[in-house]
């Protein structure tokens, strides 16, 4: 059995056979480069965008939204960026093999902004979900949790099974 030509392996669980992609990545050289058509770079940047939707998503791990928070609100000066949050809103706003609709060209920071108006709600939602003393710490220093979040994500279920471990030996 063989398989088609080697590719850009379409996020597995977007293609129509993912342990097909699964064996091709496997069983790839590593020295052989990728091959990228236009078609994949446009999807790549849709799915990057596809990522917004998590944040409005209580259930989506801080972790994850601090990681497209940072991707979003980055440096101005990286909007040129390959697959920067600037690239993506015009790739996906402007080609035709976008897997949006067409919205033409967006001015970036109006995009950011319109998202800022959320996001602190979108995290209060989030936040909601835990007990109140890591509610506490992440309000009084986002930076601080999202640096530990970003170095170790299961940071904050290490700190809630070491906290109900101390609270049962002192109870």
């Amino acid at each position: 059995m063989g398989f088609p030509p080697r590719r850009f392996p379409r996020i597995a669980d977007t293609a129509p056979d993912p342990q097909s992609v699964q064996h091709q990545l496997d069983e790839s050289d590593e020295a052989s480069p990728v091959e990228w058509t236009e078609e994949d770079v446009v999807r790549l940047h849709c799915l990057l965008l596809d990522d917004l939707s998590a944040l409005a998503d209580p259930g989506t791990p801080l972790e994850e939204k601090f990681d497209t928070l940072r991707w979003v609100f980055t440096d101005p000066d990286k909007d040129g960026q390959p697959f920067s949050f600037a690239s993506c809103l015009q790739v996906a706003g402007c080609s035709p093999m976008s897997t949006y609709p067409y919205f033409g060209r967006l001015d970036v920071n109006d995009v950011r902004d319109l998202l800022q108006g959320y996001v602190r709600r979108w995290l209060r939602e989030t936040l909601d979900r835990y007990p109140a003393w890591v509610r506490e710490a992440i309000s009084h220093n986002p930076q601080w949790a999202s640096d530990r979040l970003s170095k170790n994500p299961q940071w904050i279920n290490e700190q809630l099974k070491r906290q109900n471990v101390l609270g049962d030996l002192f109870a």
